[in-house]
């Protein structure tokens, strides 16, 4: 009886409350990741301090920044290179000189013989492919877009060089295409570190430096793209920023390369004891 009336109706808004809480967190957790692992016959980087995949050759052409390529390498310097490998520890300002075609989803100087793992797929997994259109339509509704094509690369509690402790980053990246029209998905979980140790960072807290680099580059010295923070110490909270409205999540259409978006404020900065400032 003691159930009746208002209080049978705040002890029923308190069930809702506790299953929505319940029903939603793992819903977003889960729903940030794409799929990956040795379970989804994942190839994985060899454990090597600067290193990357060999060669990959595409099943069809991705298009970057006007150009069709059929190749490319994950670089466990959390770099997706187009043409030439990228060993390079320390990243640099876009847009770079050289001529070198990349995205660089956490350029950082990653050492996974410390911890972590690299993995990566090319992929035409029905459902997998379901899910990209489905949340591309979403983020472009403008753009008619059936995705037919992606690869996965996700790098896994990674450590940084010269780490003397158990920090990791775990992000991925998802290209796909309908082989007219393509998209990278950018994916951050946690991201603990900014810097290893021979880029002027603390071996202990894998802070200060010169941080990762979040962003993409053309090769031809005009076009690219640096996401807000990136080189600085903002770029450790990029898992709270998006220009899709999902934290940890950034889109961009990059056949003919497009920001959308894009967050006018900068992402904020932790001090030493975790304060936001």
């Amino acid at each position: 009886m003691r159930y009746r009336g208002a209080g049978m109706k705040s002890f029923t808004f308190l069930l809702l409350l506790l299953e929505a809480v319940v029903n939603v967190q793992p819903v977003q957790e889960t729903s940030l990741f794409y799929p990956y692992g040795l379970d989804q016959k994942d190839h994985k980087n060899p454990k090597l301090d600067d290193g990357s995949s060999k060669k990959l050759s595409l099943a069809v052409p991705f298009t970057f920044y006007n150009k069709k390529y059929q190749t490319l390498y994950v670089n466990n310097n959390g770099v997706i290179s187009f043409g030439s490998r990228v060993n390079q520890y320390t990243p640099d300002p876009f847009p770079l000189a050289d001529g070198r075609s990349f995205v660089a989803p956490y350029w950082g100087d990653v050492d996974n013989v410390l911890g972590g793992d690299v993995f990566y797929r090319e992929t035409t997994d029905p459902e997998l492919l379901g899910l990209i259109t489905k949340q591309i339509n979403q983020y472009f509704p403008d753009i008619p877009f059936t995705a037919t094509w992606a690869f996965v690369a996700t790098w896994e509690h990674v450590a940084y060089y010269g780490s003397t402790s158990n920090k990791g980053n775990t992000f991925q990246a998802a290209l796909t295409t309908n082989t007219e029209t393509s998209f990278i998905i950018l994916n951050y979980k946690d991201i603990q570190w900014t810097t290893g140790a021979a880029s002027g960072g603390d071996a202990e807290t894998g802070l200060g430096g010169t941080p990762a680099h979040a962003g993409f580059n053309s090769g031809d010295e005009t076009n690219y793209y640096n996401i807000p923070g990136s080189r600085t110490d903002a770029v450790i909270n990029i898992t709270k920023t998006s220009n899709v409205n999902i934290p940890g999540r950034w889109v961009f259409q990059v056949d003919n390369f497009k920001v959308t978006g894009v967050p006018t404020e900068m992402p904020k900065v932790a001090d030493s004891n975790n304060c936001w400032l």
